[in-house]
């Protein structure tokens, strides 16, 4: 592969990463301001038409979501085909950017869902809490197989389990630790959309009231997960890295750096009541918690380790 040709795609995958940042935010936003049946029950259309001759402002927000995610769709088989086009047969990016088209599907169709079953706007059923869930798993993985396509295009060697199995069990009890963390936070600001509080003290009590619908009651458990995964992170990490090399010094102390800053945006967007610009800020960090466990993750585990 010519070094200006693996420049570029390297660049354009970074690229493909940041912009679905940017559309997994505009998601919450969707979320946060009850505008998912903005485009009433129809998918992929919405409100049966391409055009709207008269929108509201929540359909302006869905149907925007729906075209930016819709260039993600695009931009990710853009990628996948460079990636096939120009690495060799068997190089890891290949792996990595076949499983960012099939996740990017998956999260397709998950919203798909959504809208179709009705689970939007002032639905506040189990099921949409659970659907809510699913698809912040399917995103995270979907931006784990985006960072490794890039840091694989990048250089980056291949990652084996076998190498060193005690570091790979931690880190993968991590890693699932996170995505819990990432599950239950997503129940917790369905919770906060549907019965937002007007203070912290307001939304503490109707957490612990018995009599306080379950999505209520569930938001409790985000922060006792956060602060129990953040804590195990912040102390299991330096140990990780006593034998690393510089690099994953680095990446270690950027992971702590990050893990530092989520705790602290979870327990600012706690004290203010989860308003939407915080919750948007919560979200950005967590999503760079995890793209930055995955590399540190893969730069463990990589294979000459």
């Amino acid at each position: 592969m010519k070094h200006e040709e693996q420049r570029a795609l390297t660049r354009f995958a970074w690229g493909v990463l940041a912009y679905n940042l940017a559309v997994i935010l505009w998601g919450a936003y969707v979320r946060a301001t009850g505008s998912g049946a903005g485009c009433g029950s129809h998918w992929p259309l919405c409100n049966g038409t391409i055009v709207q001759p008269s929108p509201t402002t929540a359909t302006l927000i869905e149907y925007s979501h729906r075209l930016t995610s819709g260039l993600a769709l695009v931009l990710v088989a853009a990628l996948a085909g460079w990636t096939f086009r120009v690495t060799p047969k068997g190089h890891p990016a290949r792996l990595g950017a076949a499983a960012t088209v099939f996740f990017m599907l998956t999260e397709a169709a998950l919203g798909a869902g959504l809208v179709l079953f009705r689970l939007v706007a002032d639905n506040a059923t189990m099921a949409r809490a659970l659907f809510v869930a699913a698809h912040l798993v399917n995103t995270f993985i979907l931006l784990k197989a985006l960072t490794l396509t890039a840091w694989w295009l990048e250089g980056g060697p291949r990652t084996t389990l076998s190498r060193r199995p005690v570091v790979a069990a931690v880190l993968i009890a991590l890693g699932l630790g996170v995505l819990l963390t990432g599950a239950s936070g997503a129940v917790a600001a369905l919770g906060d959309t549907l019965y937002p509080s007007g203070s912290f003290a307001e939304g503490l009590r109707a957490d612990l009231s018995a009599t306080s619908h379950a999505l209520i009651r569930l938001r409790v458990w985000h922060p006792a997960i956060a602060v129990t995964v953040g804590a195990l992170l912040l102390l299991v990490t330096p140990r990780l890295v006593q034998t690393a090399d510089a690099p994953g010094q680095r990446l270690a102390r950027l992971l702590i750096v990050a893990v530092g800053a989520q705790l602290v945006a979870g327990l600012v967007n706690v004290a203010l009541a989860a308003p939407i610009w915080m919750q948007m800020v919560h979200l950005l960090v967590a999503d760079l918690v995890w793209v930055t466990f995955v590399v540190f993750s893969a730069r463990l585990l990589r294979v000459d380790a």
